[in-house]
């Protein structure tokens, strides 16, 4: 190690997927909120080269809200090549052609073949570069493939820790596949077929004493169709028993038995 590296050993600690290269930084600040974004989406291996205030700087650290972790084990490194030397497959972003002939890849796609190299106990780095100036086409020759994030092709300009949270955060979605939408219950129990059901044919009691489910012929579509509404609801148990609640309290307006 040179008189520079500041490494941490990181021996036995988990490989949480891909390395941060952060090329040239300019501020501390930025170091702090990229190591937020980080932790944000589950990385926390952060590589630094040559950043232009030193390293450690304070500032990293007052601007990480917390992420002080991802700042501890942060490894220092004099070139590019260093910092990428052990690694097995490198990603760059950048928004600006250099006029290298290079695969492009969207954040998605990158994360999903990142995903597949760390299953397979491969070492995947994500190379950014200096806020101003981006790469140089000497950095990104060392990268297997391009990363470029679709923007307004009007105004496509990130800051530094924006362009690592999308990045972290299509590697976590990767990571952890979540459905697309769910159900927040806070804890309620969802309602079961039978207490569905005993809602539903007491409803329809009431609807006929009202004289809703009307004329005959009609009447079992409209129950099947009012069956279908309540059904996809996905209503919970604490609900069911506010809608009992509200037909009882029908029953009590027009003077019926209002039975709970």
């Amino acid at each position: 190690m040179s008189g520079t590296d500041r490494r941490i050993n990181t021996e036995g600690l988990p490989e949480r997927g891909p390395v941060v290269v952060l090329l040239q930084p300019q501020l501390g600040e930025n170091v702090g909120m990229v190591a937020r974004a980080m932790l944000n989406t589950g990385l926390d291996r952060l590589r630094l080269v040559a950043p232009r205030d030193g390293w450690p700087n304070p500032a990293a650290w007052k601007s990480a809200s917390g992420a002080d972790a991802v700042l501890d084990r942060a490894e220092l490194y004099d070139t590019t090549a260093a910092a990428t030397g052990d690694l097995d497959l490198v990603y760059a972003t950048s928004t600006r052609p250099r006029g290298l002939v290079q695969r492009v890849l969207d954040p998605r796609e990158a994360a999903a073949r990142a995903k597949v190299a760390v299953s397979a106990g491969h070492r995947v780095g994500l190379i950014f570069g200096p806020e101003r100036s981006g790469l140089t086409n000497d950095d990104l020759a060392l990268a297997d493939a391009v990363v470029s994030v679709p923007l307004n092709p009007g105004f496509s300009s990130l800051n530094l820790a924006q362009a690592v949270l999308i990045l972290g955060y299509e590697w976590f979605r990767a990571e952890r596949p979540l459905p697309a939408e769910r159900m927040a219950r806070n804890g309620a129990r969802p309602a079961t077929k039978a207490e569905l059901d005993n809602f539903m044919t007491r409803l329809e009691v009431k609807l006929d004493e009202a004289g809703f489910l009307r004329p005959p012929e009609k009447r079992p579509g409209m129950v099947n169709n009012l069956r279908a509404l309540f059904g996809r609801m996905e209503l919970t148990e604490p609900e069911v028993n506010t809608l009992h609640g509200i037909v009882s309290a029908l029953g009590y307006r027009r003077g019926g038995d209002g039975e709970a």
